[in-house]
C-alpha cells in the first residue's frame, strides 16, 4: 500500500467510501467543514487535517466528494485549497457532481503544476457507497486511471474510463437524465394503478418480471407504494444536478425536454420545503397535481 491518500468532504457519500479505503489498509488523510464529521474516520484510523491543503501535502493521490461546482472550485483552488499543498506528481480524483466546463478549467490549472485531475462521479447513492459497489463514471487521462485502478475497485462495481477531462461530468449528467426520467415514470405508473382502484404492488410485481424492469422500479417504486421517501438520494441534490444538465445544454444548444420537465418536478419538491427528501419523491408532485391537497 505504497499510495498515501487523502479525501476531503465526508457527508453521505464521502464519509463511507473514505472508509472502504481505509479498510483496505491504506494511510488515509482527511479534512471536512465540521470536525464532527472528520470524528468517525479518526475513530476508525485516519489523520486529521486542518485544510485541504495539508491533506494535499501529505497525501499522493487527493479524493474530493463535496456538493456542487463552486464547492470544488473552493476546496482545490481556494487559499487553503489542494493547488496550495499538491506536488508535482500526485493525482486530485474529484468525485463530486459539477460542472464539466469547470471540470477542465480546474484540470488544466492542476496541470500546470504537474498535478493530474480525473473527474469520476459516481452513482449508487449510500447504499452503494456502504457497500463499495458505486458506479464509477471517469474523465481525465488513462495514465492516471490506470495508476488508481486499484484505489477505485476499493469503491466501486462497474469502473468506466469515459475519455478525457470533463467526460465523467458528462456521463453522470446522462445518467441523472436517465435516472430522472425514469423515476417520473415509474410515479406515473404507480399513480395510474392506484387512481384506477388496481394494486400498484401486483402491478410494481409483474413489471418486474417484463421489459419495463428497472432498478428504478425496483427500488423507487416500492418507496412510492409505501410513501417512504427518507433520502439515499436527496431531491436538492438532484435538482443542482439537472441544473447542471440544463447548463450543459445551454452550451451546446440542445433541447433536452425530459431534462427539463424532470427539473421542474425537483423545482416544485424543493420549493414546498421537501428537498431533503429522496428524489423518488416526484411521485408526490404528480399526485398533487391529482389531489392538491397530497404535496405536504
Amino acid at each position: 500500500m505504497s499510495e498515501r491518500l487523502g479525501f476531503i468532504g465526508l457527508g453521505i457519500m464521502g464519509r463511507p467510501m473514505a472508509l472502504n479505503l481505509l479498510k483496505a489498509g491504506y494511510e488515509l488523510h482527511v479534512h471536512a467543514r465540521r470536525e464532527a464529521s472528520m470524528r468517525p474516520l479518526a475513530d476508525a484510523g485516519a489523520l486529521t487535517c486542518a485544510s485541504a491543503a495539508d491533506v494535499a501535502q501529505r497525501a499522493d493521490v487527493i479524493f474530493t466528494m463535496v456538493s456542487d461546482t463552486p464547492d470544488v472550485e473552493a476546496v482545490i483552488l481556494g487559499d487553503q485549497g489542494i493547488i496550495q499543498g499538491a506536488r508535482p506528481g500526485s493525482v486530485v480524483i474529484d468525485m463530486s457532481t459539477i460542472s464539466a466546463s469547470a471540470t477542465r478549467r480546474i484540470a488544466a490549472q492542476l496541470g500546470e503544476q504537474g498535478v493530474a485531475m480525473l473527474d469520476a462521479p459516481v452513482s449508487g447513492g449510500e447504499a452503494g457507497a456502504i457497500a463499495g459497489t458505486l458506479s464509477i463514471m471517469v474523465g481525465g487521462s488513462e495514465a492516471a486511471f490506470e495508476r488508481v485502478l486499484p484505489l477505485l475497485r476499493v469503491m466501486g462495481k462497474r469502473i468506466v474510463h469515459i475519455g478525457e477531462s470533463g467526460a465523467g461530468q458528462v456521463c453522470k449528467s446522462c445518467n441523472q437524465i436517465v435516472v430522472g426520467a425514469t423515476i417520473a415514470g415509474v410515479a406515473e405508473a404507480v399513480l395510474l394503478a392506484q387512481s384506477a382502484g388496481v394494486d400498484p404492488a401486483r402491478v410494481r410485481e409483474a413489471l418486474l418480471g417484463g421489459f419495463a424492469s428497472s432498478r428504478v422500479l425496483e427500488v423507487h417504486g416500492r418507496r412510492m407504494i409505501e410513501d417512504d421517501f427518507e433520502p439515499g438520494f436527496k431531491a436538492r441534490l438532484h435538482q443542482k444536478d439537472m441544473r447542471i444538465v440544463g447548463e450543459a445544454a445551454a452550451e451546446l444548444g440542445l433541447c433536452l425536454p425530459s431534462a427539463a420537465m424532470i427539473s421542474q418536478y425537483l423545482n416544485a419538491l424543493v420549493g414546498q420545503g421537501l428537498g431533503d427528501l429522496d428524489s423518488s419523491a416526484i411521485a408526490k408532485v404528480l399526485r398533487a397535481l391529482a389531489d392538491p391537497e397530497s404535496l405536504v
